[in-house]
């Protein structure tokens, strides 16, 4: 973990001046569809900074876009990320850039891009946080089957560039005991609500989003109990 943004962002969160924050990513980030109607990963962050840290003044915004992948981020980047002038920017990438249904596309270009979003951020003065992406039902979705090497790549750039981390896809394989976690997910690669409040409570743990005391990490962590125990 990056020390020094580490500790400008746990600064930034305990100051009164409000921030803003872009949330992008693909169909998962999106989070439409597939929880139901419940909510998102980047929902239950809006809750938890607006909500429960009381940050009133702080905006959220969530940019992904369904289907994307990180050369078409990169491509709108002015749109989806700049724009807003952000202080704190969350990517979550690689479900559609390892699949190989249309094209395919090695990890090493796929880090190299993951790079330049982070050189991208940090052009801003924001503060990059990198999410590899949940696991992948392999057997039912074999075109996804290089999701391990695309959450590596991540994990490569992060250490590399000392970027914050939130390895989402390690967290799915515990949950799961090494397998995917059928009881948090809505298909062979998208979470469901469940899936999502796992989703919102790694991110928030690495954060440092932890409120004293709080609902909304407390129900969360009784839905995905609930949603681990159903493989």
């Amino acid at each position: 973990m990056t020390t020094a943004e580490n500790a400008r962002l746990q600064a930034a969160l305990t100051a009164e001046e409000p921030l803003t924050w872009v949330i992008t990513g693909d169909s998962i980030t999106h989070g439409l569809v597939h929880t139901h109607g419940g909510r998102s990963y980047p929902e239950h962050l809006h809750e938890l900074v607006r909500g429960e840290l009381a940050r009133t003044r702080d905006i959220l915004i969530n940019s992904a876009i369904s289907g994307n992948k990180i050369v078409q981020i990169l491509a709108d980047f002015d749109r989806r990320v700049a724009s807003w002038n952000p202080d704190v920017v969350t990517l979550m990438i690689g479900t559609n850039d390892c699949s190989t249904a249309v094209a395919t596309l090695p990890p090493e270009k796929f880090a190299a891009s993951i790079a330049e979003f982070v050189t991208r951020v940090r052009a801003l003065s924001a503060v990059p946080v990198l999410l590899t992406p949940p696991s992948v039902d392999v057997a039912a979705a074999p075109e996804r089957a290089r999701i391990g090497e695309f959450a590596q790549a991540i994990r490569d750039v992060a250490a590399h560039d000392d970027v914050l981390l939130v390895d989402q896809h390690a967290r799915f394989g515990e949950i799961g005991h090494g397998g995917v976690p059928w009881g948090l997910m809505n298909d062979p690669f998208h979470p469901n609500a469940a899936g999502h409040a796992a989703l919102a409570l790694e991110l928030a743990k690495v954060l440092g989003i932890r409120p004293e005391p709080s609902r909304t990490l407390t129900l969360l962590q009784a839905q995905v109990a609930a949603g681990a125990l159903n493989p």
